[in-house]
């Protein structure tokens, strides 16, 4: 043994620190980087919709059908692309994933009809509907269940930060891309340059995924065994601690669980969809996406309306076609053509929503802060709090206790901006503390989800819980939608709060019927068939 080797045995659990420590430096960023391009997309939805309508109720049916068949896609294809993530392994398929955002983000910046909008957004859903399961089920092949909490939640860090910064960073892409843009509309033949600006910016932003991509697959190893960067005594060490995980949490030695044969792809997710954990656990990822991206819809407006010192409410138009409004973000801050207002179609929203230079100055005429500066709040307390708290779930190594404590978070900081009824300081500060709360529970979902699972019911198990969520992601904004249609926004924090608490219940049911394992996570309950029923195929 070389005397680093045995200096690391010596130091024992410091030891193993070290060694993921230096994985969480050598994999994270650019996962958090690729994290946040997915995000991308989701949100410039809108700049596509409103330049292929001819009216507002058009634009309104083109985009609320394009995200349908973005959710339709990433529903579809969830646990197809996970299991294509553990076959084929991370490099190839992000690879691949990426390669063809990038074509698909190029493309909807020329999509000449509806139709081939919709077809773009259900293809762009169906290539992105594998990346965030194969991406958990990545971290579980370098970390073990008692470490994986914080690297779940770093890497969905990505995620907080695209959703809430990608429009006031589009906007200054925009106004960068300025010179270069025509002011006509893209119908228009007599364009006087080759692009309008959202097209250019549609362009520049699928150079990102190209170039992540292929760093990737040149930077990215598939398993720990595969990672020069590490020497054969880390490789050693960390295939051990991570087959004595395994062997822990499932009963038996490690070889014996390496040992077992795998089986049908089919049985596995029958005996899946038969798991009344697994069952319960999607939901509360339901309950908790429903709510994260309804707060997403409906934050931008609510932030402005606080800053000048209105009252909470909102009244908006309902749409004509289903509501599913993920892109809004985008459409609360001008990123039109150059020279152009962007149409309204919500008439309550015009006098609140500034265009990009007043989106980035710091302070109106009347002092109020900018929404730039108070989504950066929000973002930056999100952040901060689910790696927080992550790291906190790992080191006591318990996930109940945290999770039922982010969503009561979750649900306290939403009554508060209930009860601090538009006043700026207290509303920031509960829409802060639900950002945390819920950005929190989220990654300990999917660590508690990671930590019942075998390694044969890993790739399906994580698609099928995220798949739910993405049902959660349609119904959130639609809800937001419908409840401010009514005219008070006090209405959707109340149901949101419900929505915190419900998921926390939910979580305590589905690990009381959970299998009693000696993992690191503290679960308690009776076994259901959770296990049984997919390993006796």
């Amino acid at each position: 043994m070389s005397q680093g080797a045995t200096l690391l045995h010596l130091r024992g659990a410091a030891g193993m620190d070290a060694i993921y420590r230096k994985i969480c430096w050598r994999l994270l960023p650019l996962l958090v980087l690729c994290c946040a391009v997915a995000w991308l997309d989701r949100v410039n939805v809108d700049l596509v919709a409103r330049h292929i309508g001819a009216s507002a109720a058009v634009r309104d049916h083109v985009h609320s059908w394009g995200m349908a068949a973005f959710f339709l896609g990433c529903c579809a294809f969830a646990i197809p692309g996970s299991l294509l993530f553990d076959r084929l392994g991370t490099r190839k398929m992000l690879l691949c994933l990426m390669l063809s955002w990038a074509v698909l983000s190029a493309a909807s910046a020329f999509v000449p009809t509806p139709p081939v909008f919709y077809l773009l957004r259900f293809l762009l859903g169906a290539c992105e509907a594998g990346f965030f399961p194969g991406m958990i089920l990545y971290l579980t092949c370098w970390f073990p269940s008692g470490r994986r909490a914080r690297a779940i939640a770093v890497f969905a860090a990505g995620a907080v930060a695209a959703a809430m910064l990608a429009a006031p960073l589009s906007a200054a892409i925009l106004k960068t891309l300025a010179p270069m843009a025509t002011v006509a509309p893209m119908t228009s033949s007599a364009s006087p340059g080759p692009f309008a600006g959202w097209q250019w910016l549609l362009l520049a932003q699928a150079a990102l995924p190209l170039l992540l991509g292929v760093y990737a697959w040149c930077y990215l190893d598939d398993s720990p065994d595969d990672a020069g960067w590490l020497t054969s005594f880390e490789q050693q060490m960390v295939g051990q601690d991570l087959a004595r995980d395994e062997a822990q949490r499932h009963g038996g030695s490690a070889k014996d669980v390496d040992d077992r044969p795998a089986p049908p792809a089919l049985a596995v997710l029958w005996g899946l969809l038969c798991s009344r954990t697994i069952v319960l656990l999607g939901a509360a990822n339901l309950l908790l996406i429903c709510a994260g991206f309804a707060i997403v819809h409906w934050a931008p407006a609510m932030l402005l309306r606080w800053s000048a010192g209105a009252a909470v409410q909102l009244t908006q138009s309902t749409p004509a076609a289903p509501p599913v409004y993920l892109g809004r973000m985008v459409q609360m801050v001008h990123i039109g053509q150059p020279g152009q207002s962007p149409p309204s179609t919500q008439p309550a929203l015009p006098s609140a929503v500034p265009d990009a230079a007043g989106l980035a100055s710091t302070a109106g005429a009347d002092g109020s802060v900018s929404m730039l500066t108070m989504v950066g709040i929000v973002c930056l307390a999100g952040v901060v709090g689910m790696v927080a708290i992550g790291h906190d779930s790992d080191r006591r190594r318990e996930r109940r206790g945290h999770f039922v404590a982010s969503t009561v978070l979750a649900a306290g900081g939403l009554g508060l901006a209930i009860a601090a009824d538009g006043m700026l300081a207290w509303s920031l500060a509960g829409l802060a503390l639900a950002t945390i709360g819920l950005a929190a529970a989220a990654p300990l979902l999917q660590a508690i989800v990671t930590d019942l699972l075998t390694r044969a019911q890993m790739a399906t198990g994580v698609a099928l819980v995220t798949s739910m969520g993405v049902l959660g992601a349609a119904l959130g904004p639609a809800l937001a939608v419908r409840l401010l249609a009514w005219g008070d926004a006090a209405a959707l924090l109340a149901t949101l709060v419900g929505a915190c608490l419900a998921a926390g219940l939910l979580l305590l049911l589905a690990l009381r019927l959970a299998p009693r394992r000696g993992g690191p996570a503290s679960h308690s309950g009776q076994p259901d068939k959770l296990t049984r029923t997919s390993e006796r195929h």
